[in-house]
């Protein structure tokens, strides 16, 4: 990934800190059909290996346990905001018109090692983690948990999974937040994004060092 050098994310927390607030990720493996791309939500385990793993899991009717072996490389992508920018909220642009249009994001992309996890215990566990962490985010009332389904019906949904581990080898981000422009313009975008419902974008400029 081509990353100029005012854009580069370095910090690993800041890079575990969007892959959590987007678990959402893309991960792409390569194969003796090509490559390939499966949308899957991740949990990261930040404490396990130095740069964190990566917990999910897939249909078992899904090839892809079959198709790939232990330790192999693999290539997880998450996104995080990302919005159009307008030369129009530059108040540079009405001075002199020397700005185009662009296009801010924050993404990280995880490398790392493939390990598969056929365990129903194993299973179990990582959905008891993603079920409390994403009843947590939706504010359910009382939330949901395991134990609420009936434990026939549950075993039979966790024999239908399995497991995939990525141990990160190298993780690699980009915060394009027009930190290339001058405060005044800086501050017309996240006014300009905040003005079309764009928040969350505009909350990564403030965060990033953004005027308000």
């Amino acid at each position: 990934m081509y990353i100029p050098a005012a854009f580069a994310e370095t910090d690993t927390a800041a890079l575990h800190g969007l892959i959590a607030a987007h678990p959402f990720g893309t991960l792409v493996t390569h194969g003796a059909q090509g490559l390939d791309a499966t949308h899957v939500p991740f949990l990261l385990a930040a404490d396990q290996g130095p740069q964190g793993t990566l917990l999910t899991h897939i249909a078992r009717a899904n090839p892809l346990w079959q198709q790939h072996a232990d330790g192999e490389a693999v290539l997880v992508v998450f996104s995080g905001p990302q919005g159009y920018v307008s030369p129009n909220w530059y108040p540079s642009k009405h001075e002199t018109h020397r700005q185009v249009p662009t296009w801010n994001y924050q993404v990280v992309h995880a490398h790392g090692r493939l390990r598969i996890r056929d365990d129903e215990r194993h299973a179990r566990g990582l959905l008891a983690r993603l079920t409390r962490e994403h009843e947590t985010r939706s504010q359910q009332s009382p939330p949901w948990k395991m134990g609420d389904a009936p434990p026939d019906y549950l075993s039979q949904h966790l024999k239908g999974l399995v497991c995939l581990d990525v141990e990160i080898d190298r993780l690699v981000g980009v915060s394009k937040l027009n930190q290339n422009k001058a405060d005044a313009d800086r501050n017309g975008v996240v006014q300009g994004l905040a003005a079309r419902g764009e928040t969350a974008l505009a909350q990564a400029m403030r965060d990033a060092g953004a005027p308000s």
